[in-house]
């Protein structure tokens, strides 16, 4: 997917402009932001539920925000999107949820749509809880049964608003291990948009940051977290100290005053990249990321250079 140029209002507001990104296939990307960036906005303009001002975003030969609708709706089921709330029905089952887009979609019998259902139940842990509705179930669940529905198309793309939303750390852990499983299974392109720091440190590959109406960065994941960009290093410590305030932009008088303050900084230590369970196969995209990254190493900053190097180090040896 390549997104260029993007921009997007509404009335007066300017959300954010000129966002120029690609999304390299069957890898994991995570849009950081603060409350209130139009990180949802990004998603829905990606696949058309929202129309943007200026630019394009290209899927498969179509663009997204200028094509015909019928061009627009037909690429859509490329799709898997996974909304914040799971957006289930609540008077239907998990099952019938899940099954949904397929008998919206296709015209599958009920027995190749029962065994679809089945495979992608099982793929997110929820056998056995099929027949139950969604108020039956915890806020965990219900996000597994909302990924399970955007797998039932086999989508070539994957986009996850805010998936840890409303779950405790120990499920946002199991979450973050089944969004890599899964990418080893379908070698899908996945974007993950959230503000949560435990994803965003272990599952992706690449990272961008939306904040004050641009993107701040995009690129490999090594390179954000080793940035010393003021908006990023504050994010990635959760400091007060930085250009990100409560509600409104901090002016330049209470960022000098703050910086004068300030305690540096705390050195950050990259934690490693989740890995597939064991048992299933090794991530394709990890592979194509390696061979990306490694050859545009001479682009990027030092820091990103070398953790990129430890990464990718053999223990006690080289990149070879």
């Amino acid at each position: 997917m390549v997104v260029e140029g993007l921009t997007k209002s509404f009335g007066r507001q300017n959300v954010w402009q000129d966002v120029t990104l690609t999304l390299p296939a069957g890898e994991v990307s995570v849009m950081l932001g603060p409350s209130g960036t139009g990180k949802t906005v990004f998603l829905k303009s990606l696949i058309g539920l929202l129309k943007p001002e200026h630019g394009r975003v290209l899927v498969a030969g179509t663009d997204m925000v200028n094509s015909p609708e019928r061009d627009i709706y037909e690429t859509r089921k490329l799709f898997g999107v996974m909304f914040q709330d799971g957006a289930l029905f609540g008077s239907l089952s998990l099952f019938d949820n899940i099954a949904f887009p397929l008998r919206e979609h296709t015209r599958k019998k009920e027995s190749e749509i029962r065994r679809i259902v089945m495979e992608r139940v099982e793929m997110v842990g929820l056998v056995g809880a099929e027949r139950k509705l969604p108020g039956e179930i915890s806020g965990g669940m219900r996000k597994r049964a909302g990924l399970a529905r955007a797998l039932v198309l086999d989508p070539q793309i994957i986009l996850c608003d805010e998936p840890d939303s409303g779950l405790d750390p120990v499920r946002t852990a199991y979450l973050s291990q089944l969004l890599i499983d899964l990418n080893a299974q379908i070698d899908a392109t996945m974007l993950i948009v959230t503000h949560n720091l435990d994803i965003a440190a272990t599952v992706p590959d690449n990272m961008g940051m939306l904040f004050r109406r641009n993107l701040v960065t995009f690129g490999p994941r090594e390179a954000l977290l080793t940035s010393d960009e003021p908006v990023v290093a504050q994010f990635l410590a959760g400091r007060r100290e930085g250009p990100i305030g409560m509600s409104e932009e901090k002016d330049a008088a209470t960022l000098a005053r703050e910086r004068r303050a300030a305690l540096p900084y705390p050195e950050r230590v990259l934690a490693p990249q989740l890995e597939p369970s064991p048992g299933l196969p090794p991530r394709a995209g990890a592979q194509r990321r390696r061979e990306r990254v490694l050859a545009m190493l001479p682009e990027l900053p030092e820091p990103a250079r070398a953790a990129i190097l430890r990464s990718y180090a053999p223990v006690g040896g080289a990149v070879s």
